[in-house]
């Protein structure tokens, strides 16, 4: 296959001699003309440039040469073509060892990781954490204001019950009574009666704001903490092929330095070729991921604002007309004083 460029740069060239058989891209980097294309990945043999093979050179000479190239750059290439299943390599035990071992250093202070000789510089540069932090702030206190809330409407069923039984306490005082206090009684009975279906009514119009308030909690914050965690995931499976790619790396040093090459080197590196292929897509995929939380975070960011006003907004309400329906019922229940026969009480007793 061959893909054109109009400008040298955009690639990482590996490989070569005088160890390995054939160059290959290491890395396509982001908005060079090599990526727009599209065409060249991680992984795939680089066999000529404008027509010149590239065999025998070594990775410096290949980029040389390219770099003194005019114009166009035309890459002959053999695509690396691998099986999905290499792709599952996160899977093995070693990929998930270093997964934890990169979620154990997001958890360190910088200092800490330093003393280590660990690295925290790709953790420490993803600013989603503190929106991360944010929005788990955001859960908690909504979890906080409807466990209140919902404390608050057992409260006033408790308080409304208590009203309904005491109503029924001066009715019965009141057929004991004369006229006048019989009157007074009952309409001491009745207001107790209607607080109990004011706060009835109250409990019936609060009910929904809270429905609508857990919707945020039980729905959106579940759905929004698997959508994060699968990002978390993505993110540390890139920095595991990372770790990965570092440790081959450097095990290919070590060898090239004694002068005896790593038997998967001199057989054209196929392997770590892979490697790079599997860094490649799920670097693609962490990065999709981390575009969908962030645009998933700030609609649910404008949603928080949005519906916790306006349900905060009918809350008050709803509780202000709760309070003015009692006022008003007390007022109308003005009876006293109560004109009581003592001794009708002691004789009945």
């Amino acid at each position: 296959a061959v893909v054109s460029t109009q400008s040298t740069g955009g690639l990482t060239i590996g490989g070569g001699a005088p160890y390995c058989p054939c160059l290959y891209v290491v890395q396509v980097f982001e908005n060079t003309p090599a990526w727009r294309d599209g065409t060249l990945e991680a992984g795939d043999e680089l066999m000529a440039v404008n027509g010149r093979s590239l065999k025998g050179m070594t990775k410096v000479q290949a980029a040389k040469f390219i770099q003194r190239i005019d114009g166009d750059v035309k890459f002959t290439y053999a695509k690396l073509t691998i099986d999905t299943t290499h792709f599952k390599e996160a899977k093995t035990l070693d990929m998930v060892m270093k997964k934890v071992k990169h979620k154990c250093i997001e958890r360190m202070s910088s200092g800490t990781a330093d003393k280590l000789g660990l690295t925290r510089a790709v953790l420490c540069n993803d600013d989603l954490s503190n929106k991360l932090e944010e929005f788990e702030r955001n859960a908690r206190f909504y979890k906080e204001l409807i466990v209140r809330s919902h404390f608050l409407l057992m409260d006033f069923g408790a308080v409304s019950t208590v009203y309904k039984g005491m109503g029924d306490l001066f009715s019965q005082i009141a057929v004991r009574e004369k006229a006048a206090a019989n009157e007074a009684f009952t309409m001491f009975a009745d207001a107790h009666r209607n607080y109990h279906k004011v706060g009835a009514e109250f409990q019936k119009k609060a009910a929904p704001i809270m429905n609508k308030l857990g919707t945020y909690l039980h729905k959106a914050v579940p759905d929004m903490r698997l959508t994060i965690k699968k990002y978390a995931d993505a993110k540390f499976e890139y920095l595991a092929y990372c770790l990965k790619i570092k440790e081959m790396d450097d095990e290919e040093y070590t060898f090239n330095s004694l002068d005896d090459p790593l038997p998967r080197v001199e057989d054209g590196n196929y392997e770590y070729r892979v490697v790079l292929r599997c860094r490649a897509l799920s670097r693609a995929y962490f990065l999709q991921l981390r575009s969908d939380v962030r645009v998933k975070l700030q609609l649910l960011n404008s949603k928080h604002v949005q519906d916790l006003t306006e349900q905060l907004e009918k809350w008050t309400k709803v509780l202000l007309e709760y309070y003015e329906e009692c006022y008003d019922v007390s007022t109308k229940a003005n009876v006293f004083p109560i004109d009581i026969d003592l001794s009708t009480v002691v004789d009945a007793q």
